[in-house]
């Protein structure tokens, strides 16, 4: 918990207490099914759920906000942003079930209840949402025509609704096609962990 605690002081005792439950459910669950990385396990907090919450340095959302996490996996970056945020609605979509179960098994341990879950295709999903944020899940060229359909037209953030992906790397190739909308964030310029050097928040409007 100390790295998140540094850069989220703000959490209620409640908050904290969720967050620390996900360092000990995660790698028990690891043990089982392979969610994250047997050999990335150990770098959880910084890793994933540090990382998942770089969106929260992006944008503040708005109580009453309504996300979709397509590609969540075993809850990823959905869980911790739902603990953040518990006046925003989550649900969390993947088309492995074992790793969607993972998710739903810690957000009920936790006792999570601004979360839904769908396992599936992301085609079978209903209803429209603000934001579609996505970790490492597909290029931008092949995400955003799967959930333009979904983004509601009226905006209540600082920001208009639109996709957000954490990613790392060199993503000029991939955002080629969009580089005249899209925003591209630097993590680095909030966690000063190595980890961080590389990965960027990609924001587009849609």
């Amino acid at each position: 918990m100390d790295y998140i605690l540094k850069y989220f002081l703000e959490l209620t005792e409640k908050q904290r207490q969720q967050m620390a439950a996900l360092e000990t459910l995660y790698p028990e669950w690891n043990a089982k099914i392979n969610v994250i990385s047997r050999k990335d396990i150990d770098n959880l907090e910084v890793n994933h759920i540090l990382h998942s919450l770089g969106i929260v340095k992006f944008v503040k959302f708005t109580p009453g906000t309504r996300v979709m996490d397509l590609g969540t996996g075993g809850g990823l970056p959905g869980i911790p942003l739902a603990i953040y945020y518990p006046d925003v609605t989550f649900h969390l979509v993947d088309r492995i079930g074992k790793k969607l179960r993972v998710a739903q098994d810690i957000a009920e341990r936790i006792g999570l209840t601004n979360v839904t879950f769908q396992h599936g295709d992301v085609k079978e999903v209903k209803g429209k949402f603000d934001f579609v944020v996505s970790r490492a899940v597909m290029d931008l060229g092949d995400l955003v025509p799967l959930v333009k359909r979904f983004i509601d037209t009226e905006d209540r953030n600082a920001v208009p609704n639109g996709l957000i992906c954490l990613k790392g790397g060199d993503l000029s190739g991939e955002v080629q096609k969009y580089k005249s909308q899209v925003l591209i964030d630097e993590l680095s310029s909030y966690f000063k962990e190595e980890f961080f050097k590389t990965k960027k928040i990609l924001y587009l409007p849609l």
